[in-house]
């Protein structure tokens, strides 16, 4: 016997989004789609990786060690968000400068707490994204976000800083007066004023460095090419540019779109701005898309996704009331400032601002699937393969594939679109206490119950 785990008797998302259910539906263009793979998968809790089933069981002639039976449901990668403010009552934003440490200790066991309750929604790794924040915050943050997987947790991959660099005209929920420009003043450049924000090593550190800002900020353009050098994933967001203006910054290196349709310009036929780029010809973004129903309408998530699917990355964009269990009604948020939830709708009080989002991931697949026809392996692939070949370097390399050699980070979906065990490094984490507890029995089949209040 090896030490290797088998999963059998399901169905594997593929990078495509395409799987062989041996059902076949009529897509809008006639054709037929395969919609599913039926195939075993491989894994080794010893190393964490997917393995070859060849090697490690028909060359060898001995019997994996344990078999999971996927009672006919879907196996992907595990999901990873992109932009995630926080859940389950931490805020990544927040540091609490009155503990003796500087808030710190406090800080990692939030990040921590986060990673061990998000598995439930199938994610097994997240960027922590912080909001605009007073200046000196942005060096005692970062540095914190460095890539660290806790145990039988989510991995934090790193950080995704929103602002300060926005455009006042788009900056939604991010306050006013903490707004920056890069403008070169003094003897200094705009990179060395968002050095000076970030930090050198902020800018250098490893693990995945993701920046929000808005090309039409004055002196923001010209630090692109710097900051993608430095290994950093450039967003255009929160921004008012023109499609000429974002055109520019996408081949100066920007890689992304921040929530596609929010804190931008509506699209005009003469001047599409920022959401235009994604009928360029040449060189199209990814865009993270809230699919919640109420950041966009779902016809705009239809025709967004129609117009280019394969660059679709489906972010939460969560907010520390992101939590299954939590009523509706007002909830504390930072000094002066309250949530007030309403089902997955989420406003700062008082106003009818939208403050994020508090949808956990299988509702944003659904919806997806609902809005745009899509099957549940495509969806599932904006929450795999694209954020990571969006992060590109070591997590494309590891990540977001059910391939030989990558990290054996795993969910498993019914056709429904609900979770029901999640794996992070071949280890079972979490498991819908409906079928048993993480890492006891070897069967997910069955019928979820209907009336579930804790599925997500």
């Amino acid at each position: 016997m090896t030490e290797v785990i088998r999963f059998t008797n399901g169905f594997l998302a593929m990078p495509d989004g395409t799987v062989s259910r041996y059902k076949w539906s009529l897509c809008h263009d006639l054709t037929l789609l395969i919609q599913a793979v039926k195939a075993d998968l491989y894994i080794s809790p010893s190393t964490g990786t997917i393995v070859s089933g060849q090697s490690s069981f028909f060359d060898s002639h001995r019997p994996p060690a344990r078999t999971i039976d996927l009672g006919g449901n879907i196996l992907a990668p595990g999901l990873i968000d992109v932009q995630i403010n926080g859940a389950y009552g931490v805020d990544f934003s927040e540091l609490n400068g009155d503990d003796a440490d500087g808030g710190e200790e406090r800080y990692i066991k939030g990040l921590e707490t986060v990673a061990s309750r998000i598995l439930e929604t199938g994610c097994t790794g997240y960027v922590a994204t912080i909001i605009t924040q007073k200046e000196e915050m942005y060096r005692k943050l970062l540095r914190l976000l460095q890539p660290r997987s806790p145990p039988n947790a989510a991995h934090v991959l790193g950080y995704h800083a929103e602002g300060p660099f926005l455009h006042p005209l788009r900056r939604g929920a991010h306050s006013q007066t903490l707004l920056m420009t890069a403008a070169p003043k003094a003897g200094s450049t705009p990179k060395d004023i968002l050095e000076k924000v970030y930090g050198k090593e902020g800018l250098d550190q490893e693990g995945v460095k993701m920046i929000t800002a808005a090309p039409d900020v004055e002196g923001v353009m010209d630090c692109i090419p710097d900051l993608v050098s430095r290994g950093v994933t450039v967003s255009i967001g929160h921004s008012d540019a023109t499609l000429e203006v974002a055109t520019e910054a996408m081949h100066k290196g920007a890689r992304m779109i921040t929530h596609l349709f929010n804190a931008m310009p509506p699209i005009h036929h003469r001047d599409p701005g920022v959401i235009g780029l994604l009928g360029a010809h040449d060189q199209r973004p990814y865009f993270g898309m809230i699919v919640d129903g109420l950041h966009s309408h779902p016809n705009t998530v239809r025709i967004a996704y129609g117009a280019c699917p394969e660059r679709c990355v489906l972010v939460t964009d969560a907010q520390s009331i992101m939590d299954p269990n939590l009523p509706d009604g007002v909830h504390d948020w930072r000094p002066g400032l309250k949530f007030r939830k309403d089902g997955y709708r989420v406003v700062i009080d008082g106003t009818e601002t939208l403050a994020g989002s508090c949808s956990p991931f299988p509702y944003l697949l659904r919806n997806l699937c609902s809005f745009t026809g899509c099957t549940l392996p495509q969806a599932l692939v904006t929450a795999t393969l694209h954020p990571a070949q969006m992060l590109a370097g070591k997590i494309a390399q590891t990540k977001g594939q059910l391939k030989e050699g990558f990290h054996a980070d795993l969910c498993v979906f019914d056709w429904d679109g609900y979770c029901r065990s999640t794996w992070v490094m071949g280890k079972e984490v979490w498991r819908d206490a409906q079928f048993g507890k993480p890492g006891e029995g070897n069967s997910l089949a069955g019928s979820r119950a209907t009336t579930n209040g804790h599925s997500v």
